[in-house]
């Protein structure tokens, strides 16, 4: 099982200057509030075509979360190319608003430290991971500027969320038999293998 922690209001942002060096992940890196999963360096070409499937089993202390899964290719550290070096392709992403679980027509609070299966596109893909480079994952409960924030609390129309209503929460991705949370990838050709 893996933890962090959303405050609610705090995202770490980037300047300029940052923005302008690294339009990678790489930036993410060391975000406390984000758990991420890489592989080893890839022993070979490993090619998906076809729609990636995110199939997380997660929990909140609040009663709404917001849930962003990446998939990610890491390009080999290379000195002689320090651009490319370490970079961090995010390929595929989206996010699921917990409050949608059972249905999105009928919108309904998460049961506080209770694990829910969220299952959700991350949409199609057509990309190869090189020999040398490695695949991670991360979750992450907030993708803000990009989408709005998520109080943390289920209101009825988050988009006229009090500032009271905002509430700091301890997000939990579980990975165990019982709740064997996932990423589905369309293979082509042989499983990878790694170095």
């Amino acid at each position: 099982m893996a933890g962090f922690r959303d405050e609610g209001e705090g995202v770490s942002a980037q300047t300029e200057e940052e923005c302008e060096q690294d339009v990678g992940q790489r930036f993410l890196s060391d975000r406390k509030d984000i758990a991420s999963w890489t592989t080893a360096p890839l022993a070979s070409d490993v090619t998906i075509t076809g729609n990636v499937i995110a199939d997380i089993f997660a929990a909140t202390t609040g009663t709404d979360s917001d849930w962003v899964v990446k998939l990610i290719d890491i390009y080999p550290n290379d000195p002689s190319n320090p651009t490319m070096s370490g970079f961090q392709l995010m390929t595929n992403a989206e996010i699921f608003r917990g409050r949608y679980a059972k249905s999105f027509s009928d919108p309904a609070p998460l049961t506080a430290n209770q694990p829910t299966e969220f299952k959700f596109s991350l949409h199609g893909a057509d990309h190869v991971f090189q020999k040398g480079h490695r695949i991670m994952v991360s979750v992450q409960s907030t993708w803000f500027p990009l989408y709005d924030r998520n109080p943390q609390k289920y209101v009825e129309n988050i988009m006229k969320a009090a500032p009271t209503d905002y509430q700091s929460a301890t997000q939990k991705i579980y990975w165990s038999a019982q709740h064997p949370s996932h990423i589905e990838l369309p293979l082509i050709g042989e499983p990878p293998t790694l170095k």
